[in-house]
């Protein structure tokens, strides 16, 4: 799988040249523990070093579901449970230690000497403490498959990316379905502490409609006989208690289409608007803000499609690799950590998305007690005036920030930079008074730290004298762009294909019959949010 440089019997020839011994304990520096994290160890001129350490935590991954994987990372790194030893031949070597976004990860240069023992101690230190302020990060798509000996095996991987709640994705297609859980629902669900594992689904999956997205539900759903009816499956998953919605940022595989379909008529809960496998700029938001402005609310999630996504190690640097929690989310709990309370914290909306920053996001009104957070819904007379304040948070060497911005409707209303007075590259502030406001709208958060770092908040919906929070100026370009995406898949029914992966003409009647649902929807809006 890994280009090691050397063949494992080079290897044993150079360490029978009198090997010197690496002994390694990582701690968290807050507690002084032995932590779960993910090491890389390289030779001086960058190769990795072909052989794991005994300790190493190994669980089978791969892509499809096959055997491509177990000691090592894609990026030729490892996870241990804080302590590690491993044989080498004398020479150089540069460790790399690494524990999620909250960490501050450490590169160090270690030197072998022939027969010497290397004793190190190294202490990991958090710049920024979520769990505590009551933010708990998930990757809400990671696909291993797991049996219960696998648990507490995989619980240590999180652990060592610093994720709090690991979603498991059994994923499907047409034919077949990959990475088996062994339960759903409670059974399936496995907690240490405030790190737990979740089992979910990735089904169905299609080139014609997109991936789609289910967790928290009893069980699993699948329809082989109406894989295309992809609604079948959302109302069993939230008939079973779980939430729904779509992959990818709706970008790959014309999710667009399945999420006009759904979305529109009130099926989809979620939405992936951060992940690496669309492009190496995370934040994708073009679907995202389109059913937001027609008044539609979704919950922003990220997960990194772990092992599929992410940037490869030999054409940029190890941390943009395939790696659990290289997106990720943030859902707000006023309590303990329980499953069910983490997905009342997503139904309800209370999340931001990042790959590294930081984001806190506040609406105030005068007539309300508290400040509305990500999520809520905010209720005002016309004519009141809104305070907004977002708060972006970094760290200047390693999470560096470059923009923070306040988003309406898609619009900018402040931007902030590091150059500005009273602002730096480990925070950002931006408030303003939003005066007079007529009209419903929703307000989110979102900040930059170089071309692959992002972060965006869940919308705060605000509503003026009872009625929604829809975009009148976009709602009709936004209406005829839904109904291009179902003339879309209309070509798509029409069009006959050998090909055996795209199937949909197959089901072109209820198809056909779902499209046409939709556009009743699509007329209704018309009335109702396009003024005359």
């Amino acid at each position: 799988m890994l280009a090691l440089g050397l063949t494992l019997g080079g290897w044993s020839k150079a360490l029978a040249q009198r090997a010197g011994q690496l002994q390694v304990v990582v701690r968290d520096a807050a507690t002084g523990k032995p932590t779960p994290v993910r090491v890389r160890l390289t030779r001086a001129d960058g190769g990795p070093v072909p052989v794991v350490p005994p300790q190493v935590v190994a669980v089978q991954y791969g892509l499809w579901d096959h055997a491509d994987g177990y000691a090592f990372q894609p990026d030729s790194s490892f996870y241990v449970s804080g302590t590690f030893s491993l044989t080498l031949s004398p020479g150089t070597y540069n460790l790399s230690l690494s524990k999620g976004n909250e960490y501050l990860h450490q590169t160090h240069r270690l030197h072998i000497r022939p027969g010497q023992v290397l004793r190190q101690t190294y202490a990991l230190k958090r710049w920024i403490h979520m769990a505590a302020r009551h933010w708990y990060s998930a990757d809400d798509h990671i696909h291993i498959r797991r049996s219960p000996r696998e648990n507490p095996l995989l619980l240590d991987w999180i652990r060592a990316e610093d994720v709090n709640v690991g979603v498991l994705l059994k994923m499907g297609d047409f034919w077949e379905t990959y990475y088996p859980q062994y339960a759903f629902g409670e059974k399936g669900t496995y907690q240490q502490g405030a790190f737990l594992l979740m089992p979910g689904q990735e089904d169905p999956r299609t080139p014609e409609l997109g991936h789609a997205l289910g967790f928290g539900a009893s069980g699993s759903v699948r329809y082989r006989q109406d894989y295309y009816l992809y609604d079948r499956v959302f109302d069993e998953l939230h008939r079973r208690g779980g939430l729904t919605g779509y992959a990818h940022q709706a970008e790959s595989f014309h999710g667009y289409r399945g999420l006009t379909l759904d979305g529109l008529r009130g099926k989809v809960d979620l939405l992936e608007i951060l992940q690496y496998c669309v492009s190496a700029e995370p934040l994708r938001t073009e679907h995202y803000y389109h059913l937001l402005d027609l008044g539609i609310p979704l919950t922003a999630t990220a997960g990194s499609d772990f092992p599929w996504c992410g940037h490869d190690h030999d054409h940029g640097p190890p941390e943009h690799s395939a790696r659990i929690g290289n997106a990720r989310f943030y859902t707000y709990i006023n309590g303990p950590l329980t499953p069910a309370a983490w997905q009342a914290g997503v139904a309800a909306g209370h999340t931001f998305v990042t790959s590294g920053p930081i984001l806190d996001l506040q609406v105030n009104s005068p007539a309300e007690r508290g400040p509305a957070r990500p999520g809520d819904r905010l209720a005002v007379k016309k004519g009141s005036t809104l305070t907004i304040r977002a708060e972006a948070l970094g760290e200047a060497t390693q999470v560096p920030l470059t923009a923070l911005e306040l988003v309406a409707h898609g619009r900018v209303l402040a931007r902030v930079t590091p150059q500005q007075p009273g602002q730096s590259a480990a925070r950002l502030v931006a408030q303003l008074d939003l005066p007079d406001v007529q009209q419903g709208l929703w307000i989110a958060a979102r900040c930059y730290g170089g071309p692959r770092s992002a972060a965006h908040t869940t919308p705060v919906y605000v509503s003026v004298d009872g009625g929604g929070f829809h975009n009148p100026e976009t709602a009709q370009a936004y209406l005829d762009k839904s109904e291009a995406y179902l003339r879309e898949l209309e070509a798509e029914l029409d069009t006959h294909r050998d090909n055996p992966e795209f199937r949909a003409w197959y089901y072109k009647q209820p198809l056909k019959t779902r499209i046409e649902a939709t556009r009743q929807v699509i007329a209704d809006l018309r009335k109702r949010l396009i003024r005359p």
